[in-house]
């Protein structure tokens, strides 16, 4: 009887070698579906982020800290602290940079050649993945590469968080190998951010740069 038992134990056991984990585990939606649903109930997002951008030719990493305001599609402010304060506002077309330190405000046209100098503006539009993006998806990553040019971005790692918004980090890789990578704390989505957030009026006595 013992021998017996023994018996059954052990094909059990060889069942569960044999057939793939896969098969038992409860199916979950992949990473681009979670990203893009989530999307889908999105208007707004603001939070903390700490941005770490590697310069390959000098061999230098700089680290930035700060606050960022999204309204999706097409509005953005994001705050740089520290040592070098800026703040970065993108409204449909329209890009300014405010160097506080310098006083002097950069203004110019956003399109997708400027995501280098802008890659948080990335977040906007992530909504539909599939259509912009070759996508491939290794242990909770997402490693994108445009399907058409965006400026110098060579590619975009997205890696999963557990809260409500899915992102937790990116990574922007450009022709050159240089890197920015960004982590997102505190994220709060729908707070109903207004349009006037994404506004700017120079202080006085700051010089305006046109044609950035």
């Amino acid at each position: 009887m013992r021998d017996l038992q023994g018996l059954i134990s052990f094909c059990i056991s060889l069942i569960f070698f044999i057939i793939p984990w896969s098969l038992f585990a409860i199916d979950e939606p992949a990473l681009v579906d979670r990203i893009e649903n989530a999307y889908k109930n999105i208007s707004d997002l603001k939070g903390r982020f700490r941005q770490i951008s590697y310069l390959k030719d000098l061999d230098r990493t700089e680290s930035y800290e700060g606050e960022f305001f999204i309204k999706i599609p097409s509005m953005f402010r994001w705050s740089y602290k520290g040592r070098s304060p800026q703040d970065v506002i993108i409204s449909g077309d329209m890009l300014i940079i405010y160097q506080k330190k310098e006083r002097q405000v950069l203004k110019g046209r956003f399109s997708p050649s400027r995501y280098g100098q802008a890659p948080i503006a990335l977040l906007g539009g992530f909504g539909n993945i599939r259509k912009d993006f070759e996508i491939k998806e290794e242990r909770n990553v997402l490693i994108l590469k445009p399907k058409t040019q965006m400026g110098n971005v060579r590619s975009i790692e997205i890696y999963s968080g557990d809260g409500e918004f899915p992102i937790k980090r990116l990574k922007i890789t450009d022709s050159a190998m240089n890197s920015i990578e960004i982590d997102l704390r505190d994220v709060v989505i729908n707070s109903g951010l207004q349009d006037k957030l994404f506004e700017f009026v120079p202080p006085q006595d700051v010089r305006v740069i046109e044609g950035l």
